[in-house]
């Protein structure tokens, strides 16, 4: 089985309300979709959600990288050879996690349907029973904040994860604090601060205020990057600290366990490049006595499966927040919810459908690149 060609759909998803979070509001959510076909039949779906504040990339940047660079260096390969696909895209551009990902996904994707499995069988299997996530709730007033975690407690949900670091951090300490009394003293709740919060003496100093507020932990606090700064915050308050913004890949974690930076690591498929760095990411981690999370760039339900099979067969990767489906008006796949669980599907792959005419109807940009066949 080779890739002999692809088509590429810049994509905007609806969304049922804007997401906001500290360094951005977003109207609705752009995204890459891959499509990759083959001399044997078989087609594999991958996505790019990219963030130029995270990834350094651009939505119609991420196009064109994969239309004129990343997918003419992947043409001809076999999809199985996944570590040769990396090593070439690597050697093709640098950077570029997100449009990385579109292909190491799609190609999964392919290896499943090609042997019969859903990808998590290519992973290790099951290594949990269950996959929970939370209600992701973005920044507002104390009161609506506290209001939504009410609703969402009755909804079903098992856990909150909170949206803060936009403007003054004891307005964020404000708002936490309502939430925590409107669900009471157990209600698991995650904090993210996505960065904003800055400097680690500011972190500190809000942290300490929540010290009593029972957090599961407090994610990326001060600007990505600064791993000793992260250090510093961590060992001066008692409320976990998690790594994201700042944990890309191997050279960033390696750092993390050196200078004892985190308590908990969220990996991201597109901060990463993709399911074979993500799994990478995971057992280095495990190696180092660290659990980890798989994160939302707010995906469709493409990359979401794809995050979902990882988390499935990692035993160190204890929680996740693939909820970027549940916040479209539409999307193109059907992974499915039911409240607290996800519930994915163990068809060859990742599991899922792709409605075409509804991938067609949400694309405003398209390309095709290859076609013919060949072997490498």
């Amino acid at each position: 089985m080779i890739i002999t060609s692809a088509t590429i759909h810049a994509v905007r998803f609806p969304l049922r309300e804007p997401f906001i979070i500290s360094y951005a509001t977003y109207p609705d959510m752009p995204s890459v979709i891959v499509k990759l076909e083959t001399d044997s039949g078989l087609t594999g779906y991958g996505e790019a959600v990219p963030d130029e504040h995270v990834t350094g990339e651009y939505f119609l940047s991420a196009f064109e990288v994969l239309k004129e660079i990343l997918i003419p260096a992947v043409i001809r390969e076999n999809p199985f050879n996944i570590e040769k696909i990396h090593g070439k895209m690597d050697a093709a551009i640098w950077g570029n996690p997100a449009a990385k990902a579109a292909i190491d996904i799609a190609c999964y994707d392919l290896m499943g349907k090609a042997a019969g499995q859903p990808v998590f069988n290519l992973l290790g299997g099951r290594a949990h029973d269950r996959l929970e996530y939370p209600r992701v709730l973005s920044i507002e007033a104390p009161e609506v904040m506290a209001e939504k975690a009410v609703k969402a407690v009755e909804d079903g949900y098992s856990s909150l994860k909170l949206k803060v670091g936009k403007g003054d951090p004891m307005e964020d300490v404000a708002r936490i604090k309502a939430v925590r009394k409107a669900v009471g003293p157990e209600f698991p709740i995650r904090v993210d601060v996505n960065q904003g919060w800055k400097t680690p003496g500011t972190a500190a100093a809000a942290i300490r205020e929540l010290e009593g507020e029972n957090l599961n932990w407090i994610e990326q606090p001060i600007r990505m990057g600064d791993i000793r700064g992260l250090a510093d915050v961590r060992r001066k308050v008692a409320v976990p600290i998690m790594a994201d913004e700042t944990l890309h890949g191997m050279e960033e974690l390696h750092e993390i366990v050196r200078l004892e930076a985190a308590d908990v690591l969220n990996i991201k498929l597109m901060k990463c490049g993709g399911i074979f760095p993500a799994v990478h990411i995971a057992k280095a981690a495990e190696a180092a006595g660290l659990q980890c999370q798989v994160g939302s760039m707010v995906e469709s339900s493409v990359a979401s499966s794809a995050g979902y099979h990882v988390v499935l067969s990692r035993s160190n990767i204890r929680s996740s927040e693939l909820s970027g489906p549940l916040l479209f008006s539409e999307d193109i796949g059907d992974l499915r919810y039911e409240l607290p669980e996800v519930l994915l599907s163990d068809k060859p792959g990742l599991g899922i459908e792709i409605d075409e005419a509804q991938l067609e109807k949400l694309t405003v940009k398209k390309a095709s690149v290859g076609g013919g066949e060949g072997g490498s």
